[in-house]
């Protein structure tokens, strides 16, 4: 951390146990990036129950580059926040998450997806509700009406190109999603 923890106390003494237990689960986040600018922790205890004990509260605000990271931890059923350190665990643990989340963001390691598949129809046989489809690298995949996305079988067309969803079927590879693409074949 860049700047110095702030570790505040609303609505109830100061305890410099609670204050030491923020600051070493602060100084653990730091595991987690190494960007993190300020980081400012309030513990609150709002409410006095009749027949419960206080319910605490824990916010903690992160300044990272590009934004801030905000955690608000207030349960006011959850009985476990009757214990300032589960309430200050819990809090540091949704930040840690959204802090993971933020350094993935910005070493742009997301998931990304790979596109589906394309070919083209190569036959059709509406009569008995089924196609296939050439694929780029030579295979032929089984497709069945029910597979056909946003369109009736009777209106595909040899030729036409197509993503689709290949998965293992009882007689080989088959489609389990063909969605037409727009384009056709082009002709040699």
């Amino acid at each position: 951390m860049r700047l110095p923890l702030q570790v505040t106390f609303r609505n109830m003494e100061p305890s410099p146990s609670v204050e030491a237990r923020a600051r070493e689960l602060a100084s653990r986040l730091d595991r987690f990036s190494s960007q993190i600018m300020s980081c400012h922790v309030i513990i609150e205890a709002p409410h006095k129950h009749q027949h419960q004990g206080r319910i605490y509260e824990v916010r903690i605000d992160l300044t990272v580059p590009q934004g801030e990271i905000v955690v608000s931890r207030e349960h006011p059923e959850r009985h476990t926040h009757e214990d300032v350190y589960v309430a200050l665990r819990d809090a540091f643990d949704a930040a840690r998450s959204q802090l993971e989340n933020f350094e993935r963001r910005h070493r742009q390691d997301v998931k990304h997806h790979e596109p589906n598949p394309r070919g083209w129809v190569s036959e059709l046989y509406p009569a008995e509700d089924f196609g296939r489809i050439a694929t780029t690298d030579g295979r032929s995949i089984y497709f069945h009406r029910h597979s056909v996305l946003g369109m009736d079988l009777e209106h595909l067309v040899t030729g036409m190109e197509v993503e689709f969803v290949e998965e293992p079927g009882d007689q080989g590879p088959q489609a389990s999603t063909v969605k037409v693409s727009g384009r056709d074949r082009p002709r040699a």
